[in-house]
């Protein structure tokens, strides 16, 4: 149980830390002339926008991972306490949080509810979480800094239904336009999407292959074929690591302890709809370099 709590702590540490820079933590400054003055100051003026960053992004990875671990002791699943993963430098703070479970001992039903339980859960934090940061949005300054956060659809629909002055269909939100809630918002919509990617034992994975069984195979090797297409054509480095951690993990999700077990027309729809998550949730190119 230790281990755990530590990775909290870290991942509170590494998204206050991003969000005290202004989600450009590479820390150059360090290395210069009064470099500790500055990231002192960096610290007085924006400790709150820290805050409420940390707050948001780990309430919705929390919520999202409690959906699944509480879905495992419903059904006796032997499963770990949320794993929450550091990452201080880089733009978000974080590569999101994982459970461990023993699937192998779940069932086809079992499974498909272990799997869609966190990213519904997450989305039920998230969306709010959005909406605030949307509605606090200002985008009349000249975009600056190195990267901006290109929005996925729900964002841009949401985007344009509070009617968010200077804002342009595409236009990505750089680092100087940002808030913490929008930016919150943005990591779970991406960890999210990713998430219900249908390939191996993602969320979205789980989903799949208790929709179609052996078929999602197909699916899991066909989304891989694209997605490295598609990170060659765009040439992203993102990207290129998210593909390459799929690799060593696997495409392919494992059989349950019974496949044939039904899933119910509800959990079906569910299911179905479920898979067009990463279509709303998942941003094109999800950086842009300017």
């Amino acid at each position: 149980m230790a281990l755990p709590i530590l990775l909290f702590l870290a991942t509170c540490a590494s998204t206050f830390w991003v969000g005290i820079t202004g989600w450009e933590p590479i820390p150059v400054d360090l290395l210069e002339v009064n470099g500790w003055q500055r990231l002192q100051q960096s610290f007085m003026d924006n400790w709150q926008q820290g805050l409420i960053y940390t707050a948001c992004v780990l309430a919705i990875l929390l919520i999202h991972e409690l959906g699944h671990f509480f879905t495992t002791i419903i059904y006796r699943v032997p499963a770990t306490a949320p794993i929450f993963l550091p990452f201080p430098f880089n733009p978000i703070g974080t590569l999101g949080a994982v459970i461990a479970m023993q699937s192998m001992v779940a069932n086809r039903k079992q499974i498909f509810d272990i799997g869609i339980a966190g990213p519904l859960a997450g989305l039920v934090v998230a969306i709010p979480i959005a909406i605030v940061g949307i509605t606090q949005l200002d985008v009349s300054a000249p975009g600056r800094g190195p990267i901006g956060f290109q929005c996925p659809l729900a964002f841009h629909w949401m985007i344009q239904w509070f009617g968010v002055d200077g804002y342009q269909a595409g236009d990505p939100i750089w680092l100087n336009q940002l808030n913490p809630y929008f930016a919150a918002a943005w990591v779970g919509f991406l960890i999210t999407g990713l998430n219900m990617f249908p390939v191996g034992q993602l969320d979205g994975g789980h989903v799949t292959y208790t929709l179609f069984g052996r078929f999602s195979h197909w699916v899991a090797d066909g989304i891989v074929v694209m997605a490295i297409a598609y990170m060659v054509y765009i040439q992203q480095i993102v990207l290129i690591l998210m593909v390459v951690l799929l690799l060593i993990f696997g495409t392919r999700h494992p059989p349950t302890a019974d496949d044939k077990v039904k899933l119910g027309w509800f959990r079906t729809t569910l299911g179905l709809a479920s898979l067009t998550i990463p279509i709303f949730c998942f941003p094109p190119r999800i950086f842009i370099f300017m």
